[in-house]
């Protein structure tokens, strides 16, 4: 059978299924927009889903910005949002030390957002900005100095990522006590080039996954910590929910493990005939990661709200 177009529902199919949700979350980049750029028609969808009384909630893997910077990116493009609707890997990661009281120091792998959402929670980290390579291997060995204190690294994507970097949270994840704590795992990083993809997190992830022989706890989707925090919301009906992504293995996957109804939209790099192949062959590896209904873009749900 195929797969469902929401938007060629009858017109009595969509309401029954408009009237069944209560909660909307939604992906951000590819799905609202990409960059800096809106994708048309996303803002009004997601506004007249909130005039209609939905609670939405937009959930994103990057840890580039804080929930502030986010909030002022949505409103900037036309989202009606604010900070309590943000879910972002850079907060869930200061979220998550501050859940376990943490007192002590945090070396950053990543971007500044980091830095700041765990200092609104009075965490000291340090790390984030350039560390560069001045010389040769041997004389940043000898001259590597490491903080004391340091009881958890933070990784997530660094466009400053260095040799020295990797070495010093190498060094402190020697310590099996030391948290190791990723933001997400995606591999790689869309761009307004469609046909220029970017290193992702997950890449960075993976040089200290790899060195130091040790699984990180993921802070994005699919993960266990972001579906524990999505479902504590009271908020949110688990059976009234629905999950809009681009991304199978994380927006969708995640999605079904909350056991949400979800939708994915086709402005990503996953296309309708790779998911319906899936639905053929029936391989137990990718059936988690079929949608429930998909919509070439989200802008086209408008004439039908």
């Amino acid at each position: 059978m195929a797969l469902q177009a929401l938007q060629e529902l009858p017109e009595d199919e969509f309401k029954l299924f408009l009237d069944s949700i209560d909660t909307i979350i939604t992906d951000c980049d590819c799905v609202l927009w990409l960059d800096d750029v809106g994708l048309p028609g996303s803002a009004d969808v997601i506004n007249q889903l909130k005039q209609l009384g939905k609670n939405i909630f937009y959930m994103t893997n990057n840890s580039t910005k804080t929930r502030d910077q986010f909030v002022e990116k949505c409103q900037q493009l036309g989202f009606n949002a604010n900070k309590e609707e943000i879910i972002s890997t850079a907060y869930l990661s200061a979220l998550y030390l501050h859940q376990l009281d943490f007192k002590q120091k945090v070396y950053i792998v990543g971007p500044p957002a980091i830095t700041e959402e765990l200092e609104t929670f009075g965490i000291e980290s340090f790390g984030h900005g350039p560390d560069l390579m001045v010389s040769d291997v041997r004389t940043f060995k000898n001259s590597m100095k490491l903080e004391k204190n340091v009881a958890a690294v933070i990784v997530g994507y660094d466009e400053h990522i260095s040799y020295p970097k990797v070495s010093k949270a190498f060094a402190y994840l020697q310590d099996e006590n030391c948290l190791f704590i990723a933001t997400n795992n995606d591999p790689t990083k869309k761009t307004k080039n469609p046909k220029l993809k970017l290193p992702g997190a997950g890449c960075m992830v993976e040089l200290l996954r790899t060195s130091t022989m040790r699984e990180p706890t993921y802070m994005g989707k699919p993960d266990v910590y972001m579906q524990k925090t999505i479902l504590s919301n009271p908020k949110i009906n688990p059976h009234r929910t629905l999950m809009i992504g681009d991304k199978p293995s994380t927006d969708i996957l995640l999605g079904k493990r909350c056991g949400f109804r979800t939708l994915m939209v086709l402005t990503g790099s996953t296309t309708l005939q790779q998911v319906q192949r899936w639905k053929e062959t029936s391989d137990p590896n990718t059936q988690h990661m079929i949608p429930d209904f998909y919509i070439p873009s989200l802008g086209e749900l408008l004439p039908r709200l």
